[in-house]
């Protein structure tokens, strides 16, 4: 059975905006770097699209958002929707070749095996359908699998074959063909199988997007305490607020935020509105500094550091540029609180950055997860690989600092 965290260990994206194919194997910190349009935002929405096939929304949900209801928030949706979700080449396929966007990604616990829970899905943006999915687990196999079985476009249920574990016939099972089988199937099977698409669902779900805002993080939080903050920051005083409750978080979230800000910090601090409204404080000799008078840059880190003692920590976070208002003689430290709060924690981060300078602070190991992305001038699709597979790149790091090979455009020409 299954660890309690597991990683997304590896990835293939197929079909969808300008990933027409990229095949990745991920770490705990995953770091993805390139010019403006290579790919590196489209990689985090690919990840936003596996989110929401674990919550269980509708394809044209996952694309296009869902408003509130009574037991799920507001779903955002991706950006561009389901009319720029295929790859851009898709408009021209052949004649009677559906263009479908697919995902393969295996998950499992880095420190006992690789590929624990392995799972498929295929979708047509256009249809709203599902026409692939694919589930199966180290120790006991094939758990459905919609190959099987004959499914025609038009039909309005979606077939799978369920294997129950036993030898001899195998049922059929039909589905509702606008949300994934993953979501619909826990109702309809065994425990062994229900516990392990559970399983594969909280990890998918489990992820936190992370853009802080600075305009954002200056605001009063409504809620006295929350265990997570928002996408943007939402409630990020209220955050902090929990987390000052907890001695050793307050005294680890405190010792980053020293070394991190420019002046000498000697305490996190809430204070009260009006009606008793959180907002977040910093005192730095004595003085108090409220939020609406703190840098963008300060508020931007605080904010990323606190993701990472949030009570209710998810199991990834995404963050893009994440190098945006903090000074470059702290993006070391950046780099070292990232690794340090995911590398043997069951926890992953995936970011981006355009920085040659944080580049610099990479070491040998982190190479095999830190992805060059490039478009294409001829196809238009992203071509995404890790810095130790890109030629000649492991012997010129050795010789150069990898910020100026950067600065200097050199990977452009290697790919």
């Amino acid at each position: 059975m299954p660890g309690d965290l597991l990683l997304l260990q590896k990835i293939k994206i197929e079909g969808f905006k300008s990933l027409r194919k990229v095949d990745l194997k991920l770490g705990a910190f995953n770091l993805f770097i390139g010019t403006n349009s290579s790919g590196k935002s489209n990689f985090l929405d690919a990840l936003r699209v596996l989110q929401g096939i674990g919550f269980g929304f509708t394809f044209d949900e996952v694309l296009n958002g869902k408003p509130r209801s009574a037991t799920t928030e507001v779903w955002a949706g991706i950006r561009g929707g389901s009319a720029k979700a295929e790859f851009a080449s898709a408009v021209s396929a052949e004649p009677g070749i559906e263009p479908l966007i697919s995902f393969g990604l295996s998950i499992g616990d880095p420190l006992v095996f690789d590929d624990q829970i392995v799972y498929e899905i295929a979708f047509s943006a256009r249809k709203g359908a599902v026409r692939r999915e694919h589930l199966k687990v180290l120790w006991d196999g094939d758990v459905y699998d919609s190959t099987a079985v004959p499914n025609h476009p038009e039909s309005p249920v979606f077939q799978v074959r369920y294997y129950q574990g036993y030898p001899g016939r195998q049922p059929h099972l039909g589905f509702e063909k606008s949300r994934p089988v993953l979501h619909q199937i826990s109702n309809r099977v065994a425990f062994n199988a229900k516990t392990e698409a559970e399983q594969l669902k909280r990890t998918l779900v489990n992820m936190q997007r992370l853009e802080p805002v600075p305009s954002v993080l200056r605001e009063y939080s409504t809620p006295q305490q929350v265990r997570r903050m928002g996408e943007h920051g939402e409630n990020f005083a209220a955050l902090v607020k929990s987390i000052l409750d907890d001695e050793k978080a307050k005294s680890n979230y405190l010792s980053w935020l020293k070394q991190l800000t420019p002046n000498e910090v000697d305490e996190v601090k809430i204070l009260k509105g009006a009606l008793g409204e959180p907002l977040f404080a910093l005192v730095e000799r004595g003085q108090e500094y409220p939020a609406p008078v703190l840098s963008d840059g300060t508020l931007r880190f605080a904010a990323i550091a606190a993701a990472f003692f949030q009570p209710d920590m998810p199991e990834m976070i995404t963050i893009e540029e994440i190098e945006n208002g903090i000074h470059p003689n702290r993006l070391r430290l950046l780099v070292e609180l990232l690794k340090s709060q995911t590398i043997g924690t069951g926890r992953q981060v995936v970011a981006t950055t355009h920085s040659p300078v944080l580049l610099s602070w990479l070491k040998r190991e982190d190479y095999d997860y830190t992805f060059y992305c490039k478009r294409s001038d001829q196809t238009g699709e992203s071509i995404i690989r890790p810095l130790s597979q890109i030629p000649r790149f492991l012997e010129l790091a050795e010789k150069q600092p990898v910020g100026e090979l950067f600065a200097e455009g050199w990977p452009e020409n290697a790919l």
